[in-house]
Order: C-alpha cells, then structure tokens, then sequence
C-alpha cells in the first residue's frame, strides 16, 4: 500500500545512499559539504519561524539543470522539508 511507504522509516542503508548523492551532486556543481550543510541550516532556521519542521529528516540537492535551447545549465535548489506542524 502506497500510504504505509509514505511513513516508513528510511534505512541506514537508503541514508548512507542519499547522503552520497548529495556528495556527488554537491561535487558536480562545486559546492563543498560544508556548504551544504550551512545552506540547510540556514533554510530550517527561517522554515522553523512559520512552521515546525523535522530537520532530521530534511534533504536538499543542488543539480544542473538546463534549459530549451541552450547549453549551460544552471544550478537548480531541491528542497524535501517534511513539516510536522503549521504555527497559527
């Protein structure tokens, strides 16, 4: 059922998986680790001000991306910010 994959619990196996990736991405588009890292932290402490999230579950990718018709492509910002409650 594709409800109980939405709540499952990831591996250390599909983490370590994940974790690589981004180092690979990371890489590709020149942006060191540590970067990375401060990019997330900045994005959950200004997400944090309207809406309760879960850090420990948060993910970001730069990739590159093109577009029709030319050949550069630019870097591109994904963000998953799993949201456990909204403040009101």
């Amino acid at each position: 059922m594709v409800f109980r994959k939405i709540f499952r619990r990831k591996s250390s196996k599909e983490i370590a998986k994940d974790r690589l990736k981004i180092l690979l991405i990371s890489d590709r588009v020149n942006c060191s680790q540590e970067m990375m890292e401060m990019i997330k932290h900045d994005i959950a402490q200004v997400i944090s001000k309207y809406m309760k999230i879960d850090t420990q579950s948060m993910e970001i990718q730069i990739t590159k991306t093109g577009t029709k018709g030319r050949e550069a492509k630019n870097p591109t910002l994904y963000a998953n910010i799993p949201i456990l409650d909204l403040h009101t």
